[in-house]
């Protein structure tokens, strides 16, 4: 129970331990008598040290050899942590068209494919965009995936435009042709001081048939419009473009190895 004074309680004089504080285990406890010292070395608020207390000189903390030690321990983990980091994250390659439902998301299938029969696929992010939203939201044109799927790839993107973070999430920045890289370029240069963007990203976007080997292309043709034998043509443009293409990006990314 509480102790309280009742009318009948004298207070104690102040040189008195009170009796009314009973949760206090030494006697000394808060007396008078009893000196401040402080736990610390104070310079910038010297009225904080007791003048009869005993200077304390401070410490450098480098003369110990345990405190260096943690010191070194600690900054090698971290070290160890951002290398690590730095190896596991994926490398992101990101396709875009115009629409985003028959080159880009074909190139991302089989881009993706690829990898995939190499073993890599846990070592990539791979996406794909366009340049306008008409189509956002919808699956890749039936004839595409139809023509995909006679090659054993599976096309299952669902259509989005570009949007300004795909500039700081992705190492690369893959056009299907010339205007497309000229419009990804424009919206970057429109978004690049509201959002803060890097500076250099613009040096991400790079055109898909720069990569070809077996073809003379200099741009993959839109197949809308055209027949079936269009969306076969840019199947083949794509598959020769995303071999050298992954070749190119393991050559430049020694981190990069199959598990």
């Amino acid at each position: 129970m509480r102790p309280y004074l009742n009318h009948a309680t004298t207070r104690p004089s102040s040189s008195a331990t009170p009796p009314y504080l009973p949760c206090y285990h030494h006697s000394h406890f808060l007396s008078p008598k009893t000196s401040f010292i402080p736990l610390f070395h104070s310079t910038k608020y010297p009225t904080l040290q007791n003048p009869k207390s005993p200077s304390y000189p401070l410490q450098d903390p480098t003369n110990f050899p345990a405190f260096v030690s943690l010191v070194k321990a600690s900054m090698a983990s971290s070290a160890s942590s951002g290398r690590a980091a730095t190896e596991t994250k994926p490398f992101s390659v990101h396709f875009v068209c115009l629409g985003n439902i028959c080159r880009s998301p074909a190139a991302e299938g089989v881009f993706r494919d690829i990898v995939k029969k190499k073993g890599l696929d846990s070592k990539f992010n791979i996406d794909s965009a366009g340049t306008i939203n008409y189509h956002e939201g919808n699956l890749a044109d039936p004839r595409m995936r139809a023509a995909s799927k006679r090659r054993d790839i599976e096309i299952t993107s669902i259509s989005r435009p570009i949007r300004p973070s795909d500039f700081r999430d992705f190492d690369l920045i893959i056009a299907m042709d010339k205007r497309n890289r000229e419009d990804i370029l424009e919206a970057f240069n429109r978004w690049k001081s509201r959002d803060k963007l890097p500076a250099d990203a613009y040096k991400k976007v790079r055109l898909m048939c720069s990569y070809c080997k077996k073809h003379d292309e200099t741009e993959v043709p839109d197949p809308y419009y055209g027949g079936a034998q269009g969306f076969e043509k840019v199947l083949d443009l794509l598959e020769d473009a995303c071999e050298s293409l992954l070749d190119n990006i393991l050559a430049e990314n020694s981190n990069i190895h199959g598990s």
